[in-house]
């Protein structure tokens, strides 16, 4: 058995392979080469879970897997029954006989069609993702047809040579937990998962996702229940999935359902990847390609809009802070007047620049708006948001301090994220946090800089992401670095949410006599006295070289 880093290898190798082969076939910096990477990946990924639990199965009844996948109504009937969590495969579809066919001149059909049968079979329906108006996105789509007719049959074979069982066996590892899978996440999608102006077509660094599960799940006790866990914009989903990785198993299996909504297609791609790697496929059905603030998605009783948007246990959001959102947001407005979905306001649209429109601020108020009375939530806002002194940014705060919500805030390092100067901000909400003991970290001046592709990104060391847990959840109060306030502090201090308007302003006092006090005076004033000498002097100089040029003017 390999060990996790032979693992973790062979599996990036296959995946730099599969982005090889795009680029010889002409599919590099295009839309198609990523739902072709994805795809194969997912489809090598599904295969091998599929074929080693069917292993395990022909094992427990003493059959061949060969007599098991053939034996469509009985044996592999029941092997579904036992496996309803993964997606099913015939024989046909699968890598080991498909294989056998590679010397067709038609094999890029067979395996094109290989796809398409996954995706229609009625068990994997929960598989697909829904959109907003209740349309479905298959789990595959016919991926050779991304190249020319004249090079398919090549192209599917080359995909073959690479995802064939002897060179690498996704079965290894299974057993692996999720630190594994979001390496080899963020290196599947590392080339595609960049800001285009589409909500939240990014990646939310992995320290950060994992330093608000922490904080999130250490809140309150974690209970034996299942919670509900929602991301309105949740981009490749790093942020929640890490939240319900940090809730754990109970007595009936996962803690938390996932809920989940973003308008960008490429996202919840991502997130259903992302999902079927970590085994959180009881919350699929949940995943929503959509316009949150237009059209949320979620309801009480599913699509139905008269029940009642539902409300969750904890959310987390990196919603992206700026974007031009004009075309929809007066029917946003006149959608939601009688409600207090957006009490504190829509941000207006510029005459100039309406790329540069606060998205975020709607975000924080839907966030606000979903969670439970006693729910818990942790948001990434532009560290502007925390001390602004007007508009929307203040209004929402006074309504965070005021209804006692605050829990707490971290300002993170700036260059946090790759693709983006701003300084962030992570603002975490407990609706039950009635006492207010306010946590607020300054964690500006960790992490050490490091170059990534064109951008310079700060990177969090591992001992300083325990020390931002450590300190938020043990409430530890450090100088310069942290300080627990109250709600009454925050609102004397104008609703600040800024650490280091807390802290305390330390003058050091230094004994001396007379004798050392009158020697520093007299050095202080000799200098003082070379100073403006040497200034005197510089100004005649000056003024003598002006002179001079009047005169070669002349």
């Amino acid at each position: 058995m390999p060990d996790i880093f032979t693992l973790e290898n062979k599996i990036k190798q296959m995946i730099d392979e599969m982005k090889g082969l795009c680029q010889t076939n002409g599919l590099s910096n295009q839309a198609s080469e990523e739902v072709v990477i994805t795809s194969v990946f997912l489809y090598k990924f599904l295969n091998d879970k599929f074929m080693t639990n069917l292993k395990e199965f022909a094992e427990e009844i003493d059959m061949e897997v060969e007599e098991v996948l053939k034996n469509e109504n009985d044996e592999l009937s029941a092997f579904y029954d036992s496996y309803p969590q993964d997606v099913a495969f015939k024989y046909e579809d699968t890598i080991e006989c498909l294989i056998n066919k590679v010397g067709s001149t038609e094999f890029y059909r067979l395996f094109d069609d290989a796809l398409e049968r996954i995706s229609n079979y009625p068990e994997n329906e929960e598989f697909s993702i829904e959109t907003a108006d209740g349309g479905r996105k298959p789990l595959f789509t016919r991926i050779t047809e991304n190249v020319e007719a004249s090079k398919r049959n090549n192209f599917a074979k080359n995909i073959f040579g690479i995802i064939s069982q002897d060179k690498f066996d996704f079965g290894e590892a299974f057993k692996n937990n999720f630190d594994f899978y979001s390496a080899i996440f963020e290196h599947l999608i590392k080339d595609y998962n960049v800001a285009s102006g589409v909500y939240a077509e990014y990646f939310t660094p992995q320290a950060i996702s994992s330093i608000i599960a922490k904080i999130l799940v250490n809140m309150s006790p974690v209970e034996d229940k299942i919670y509900e866990v929602y991301d309105p914009s949740a981009g490749s989903g790093s942020l929640v999935l890490h939240l319900a990785n940090e809730l754990g198993e109970g007595s009936f299996g996962d803690r938390a359902q996932v809920y989940t909504q973003d308008i960008s297609g490429k996202s919840s791609r991502f997130l259903r990847i992302n999902m079927l790697l970590n085994g959180l496929t009881n919350s699929l059905d949940n995943i929503i390609e959509g316009d949150t603030l237009n059209t949320p998605a979620h309801y009480n009783i599913p699509h139905d809009a008269g029940s009642g948007v539902k409300i969750f246990d904890y959310i987390t959001s990196n919603p992206p802070f700026k974007m031009d959102f004009s075309a929809t947001r007066d029917l946003i407005e006149q959608k939601w007047a009688d409600t207090d979905r957006f009490f504190a306001g829509i941000p207006k649209i510029p005459n100039k620049k309406k790329e540069s429109m606060a998205i975020y601020l709607c975000f924080i108020q839907h966030i606000l708006w979903s969670l439970k009375d006693d729910g818990k939530a942790a948001i990434v806002v532009p560290t502007g948001f925390i001390t602004a002194q007007s508009g929307i940014e203040k209004k929402v705060r006074q309504r965070i301090v005021d209804n006692h919500w605050l829990k707490g805030v971290i300002s993170m390092p700036s260059n946090i994220f790759a693709n983006t100067g701003t300084n962030v901000s992570v603002l975490f909400i407990d609706k039950s946090n009635k006492d207010g003991k306010i946590m607020l970290v300054d964690a500006s001046k960790l992490g050490e800089k490091k170059k990534e592709g064109k951008n310079q990104k700060t990177v969090l060391r591992p001992e300083e992401v325990r020390k931002i847990e450590d300190t938020f959840i043990k409430q530890i109060v450090e100088d310069d670095f942290s300080v627990q306030v109250s709600y009454e502090d925050i609102q004397n201090k104008n609703y600040s949410l800024s650490a280091g308007q807390y802290f305390e302003v330390k003058i050091e006092y230094v004994e001396l006599t007379q004798e050392e006090f009158n020697e520093k005076m007299a050095t202080y004033t000799a200098n003082l006295e070379k100073y403006f000498s040497e200034g005197k002097s510089l100004e005649e100089e000056i003024k003598q070289r002006l002179g001079e040029l009047k005169y070669e003017q002349i």
